[in-house]
């Protein structure tokens, strides 16, 4: 691992002695030049950046830099927390980009091998691609949730790039891929062909609307997530700088945070990114509210609290509903207060789903199905396990 991750800049560490004691920069375990790389024993979160931009459609050879986003991390105040951070440093553009994707698969891979969740600053999001493919040897099926005003799908036959890249996660083997959630998406940002792909797909897709509405109807999706990856473009773009365009609609600072802090407090994601960083070199405002993501998705890890596996019925509630020819089981958590329901195995079909068999949800859905009406995520979760 050590092999593919430059040190944290001069420049960012002469601004972190200068901070107060109690900082987040001044806990941190960070890698600097001339020195050991940091022990990583007892770490929850390693910060990775990675300065690859060349398969983002909008590339002008612009170099991409975090430095900004450190620095006002770094000046930020850890809440009590008992987690432990490290900033690991950068992974720099490999002499292809194939170069760059294998680098951040096996840094992901080896962070995932101590338990340590990778908390990635990137440039293009085509580089989530390479994160997916972290996950081919865990012997599960993965779910991933992107933050985004695009579906990001594209042509799979065409080649990848950083609004092209599900596509190749659904059709290149190996097929890990189970679920895949979008939050957030504009429709007039996404073509009628990809809104029906998703739906024959029977993935997951939630306009910008209805999710501003009620913010906490991100948390159950979240739950379900293994990697998480956000868009800046989600982001409203008066809540950032002119650098990222002009996006009149977006999520705005605290609704993009509350998100990032439900992805902290999901106890299966084990991934977390933000992508499209490039235009942040001089964009300080930006930079903070980015910073200010990272905080509150380590604040929800810091939380984090285990439901148990619900073999111990004394630790859960069950609610039997009957709904037309279904017959559908909710189990409500004692110390969490959360909902789930169950997916039931089909003896003669070959399930995709072989640990997981209980599907997030909400009290909402339970009270739905008291008025017989079956949970959309809970069908969609079913048809994806039968096919």
């Amino acid at each position: 691992m050590t092999d593919f991750l430059s040190p944290v800049s001069k420049a960012v560490l002469a601004h972190r002695e200068l901070l107060p004691e109690n900082s987040l920069g001044a806990k941190m375990r960070i890698h600097s030049p001339g020195i050991a790389f940091p022990d990583l024993s007892g770490c929850e979160l390693a910060i990775i950046g990675v300065q690859e931009n060349r398969r983002s459609t909008d590339f002008v050879g612009r170099a991409v830099s975090f430095d900004n986003i450190r620095k006002a991390l770094y000046g930020l105040y850890p809440g009590s927390w008992h987690v432990q951070l490290a900033d690991l440093g950068d992974i720099m553009p490999g002499e292809s980009v194939e170069d760059t994707y294998f680098a951040l698969r096996q840094v992901v891979l080896e962070l995932h091998q101590q338990n340590i969740i990778p908390i990635i600053l990137g440039g293009s999001q085509d580089l989530v691609y390479a994160n997916y493919r972290a996950y081919d040897d865990r012997g599960a099926m993965v779910n991933m949730v992107n933050v985004d005003s695009r579906f990001d799908l594209g042509d799979a036959d065409l080649p990848i790039s950083n609004t092209s890249y599900i596509g190749k996660m659904v059709v290149d083997k190996p097929y890990n891929l189970f679920n895949y959630a979008n939050i957030g998406y504009q429709t007039y940002f996404n073509s009628a062909d990809e809104i029906d792909l998703i739906e024959r797909l029977y993935f997951e897709a939630y306009r910008l609307g209805s999710v501003a509405a009620d913010i906490s109807s991100v948390e159950p999706i979240m739950r379900d997530a293994d990697i998480v990856a956000i868009d800046i473009s989600a982001i409203k773009s008066t809540e950032l700088t002119h650098d990222y365009g002009y996006m009149p609609n977006g999520f705005d600072g605290r609704e993009i945070c509350a998100i990032a802090r439900y992805a902290g407090i999901s106890n299966r994601v084990s991934s977390f990114g933000i992508y499209e960083l490039e235009g942040n070199r001089e964009a300080e405002r930006a930079a903070m509210l980015i910073a200010q993501m990272v905080w509150y998705f380590a604040e929800g890890v810091n939380y984090r609290i285990d439901d148990g596996n619900f073999t111990n019925e004394s630790e859960y509630l069950t609610y039997t509903v009957p709904v037309e020819d279904q017959t559908l089981r909710f189990k409500k958590s004692k110390k969490t207060g959360r909902w789930w329901i169950e997916l039931p195995f089909i003896s003669n079909v070959n399930n995709k789903l072989k640990r997981h068999t209980l599907l997030p949800c909400t009290y909402r859905d339970y009270e739905d199905a008291c008025n017989q009406k079956i949970p959309e995520r809970w069908y969609k979760a079913r048809r994806k396990n039968e096919v």
